[in-house]
């Protein structure tokens, strides 16, 4: 939804593909960012990548970049994700995915990626997959980049980090911020860990910007760095700007971390320009607080 936005704001006309019906989706944050995504762009839903219909609207389009981002989720957490099966599922029919989108005009494809897939970012014990999910992400891009070198077409890849912001799902900022609005110190389970955690808003103006800058042959990488730091520090830094904004108490705790099943650190290193890009920090820290203050339920957001 973010990078819709952005594109839009950009002036890019943007048509967007749900493989649900808008109220298919029952859960009411996603039905929410799938309607504000729809209003932003011309919507085409009951469409998956891959299918005779998704195939089509690429032939008639005129589409000058095609730009998946929908991947194979569910369970993503879990040693037991199927990464063979989460890559069959973003790769369903590419060849021929990619012949439509040539002969309706278009020469680019543009990707995101994952900093948690191997050799992605900078970090520690050898930059490993974190989990099938990451293998399934890293499988994805190398089978695009072997078709899209094949087709002749330009192939960008945007290496997402952490994205945190209005619209989340309930992950670390938004329980934070849960807890601080119920009233409760929020706890920090993993502040050894070194993350990359990136406002959304901006994250989603670097995407614009690199569609713009996107070549019709041969391949590149962005990888968009926010607050690339220890996870406590982060906490901290979430609870001093939202303590004022929301006019709560924002205690975090900081638990003394023993286990390390993840690598301890795992950044993006291309640092956003904010000023050439028009993003202001303080701007985004009041989006999010407003967010928050003004309701608890996606309904009401």
């Amino acid at each position: 939804m973010w990078f819709v936005r952005a594109l839009a704001d950009a002036g890019h006309e943007v048509t967007t593909t749900f493989r649900l019906p808008l109220e298919g989706y029952d859960e009411p944050l996603r039905r929410r960012r799938a309607q504000l995504a729809a209003e932003l762009s011309t919507p085409c839903f009951g469409v998956a990548f891959g299918d005779d219909a998704f195939l089509d609207l690429l032939r008639t389009g005129h589409f000058d970049v095609l730009a998946p981002h929908g991947a194979d989720v569910t369970n993503y957490k879990s040693p037991d994700f199927d990464a063979v099966a989460a890559l069959a599922h973003n790769t369903r029919r590419l060849p021929a995915v990619l012949e439509a989108l040539r002969d309706g005009g278009g020469r680019r494809v543009l990707i995101t990626g994952s900093v948690f897939e191997g050799g992605e970012g900078a970090g520690s014990q050898g930059l490993p997959d974190f989990s099938p999910y990451g293998l399934s992400k890293a499988l994805t891009a190398r089978v695009f980049g072997y078709y899209c070198e094949r087709g002749r077409l330009g192939l960008g890849k945007f290496v997402i980090p952490n994205p945190f912001g209005p619209y989340e799902e309930p992950r670390f900022t938004a329980w934070l911020v849960r807890n601080w609005l119920d009233g409760k110190a929020a706890t920090c389970n993993t502040p050894a860990y070194v993350r990359d955690n990136i406002h959304v808003s901006l994250l989603a103006r670097v995407y614009a910007k690199f569609v713009d800058a996107l070549p019709e042959l041969g391949f590149s990488r962005v990888s968009p760095s926010g607050y690339a730091e220890s996870q406590g520090a982060f906490a901290l830094r979430v609870a001093r700007e939202m303590e004022p904004r929301l006019g709560v108490a924002c205690s975090v705790q900081l638990a003394e971390q023993r286990e390390f099943p993840e690598p301890a650190v795992r950044v993006n290193t291309d640092i956003p320009d904010a000023r050439a890009l028009g993003w202001s920090a303080a701007a985004a820290w009041d989006e999010m607080a407003r967010y928050y203050r003004e309701g608890t339920s996606a309904e009401g957001l």
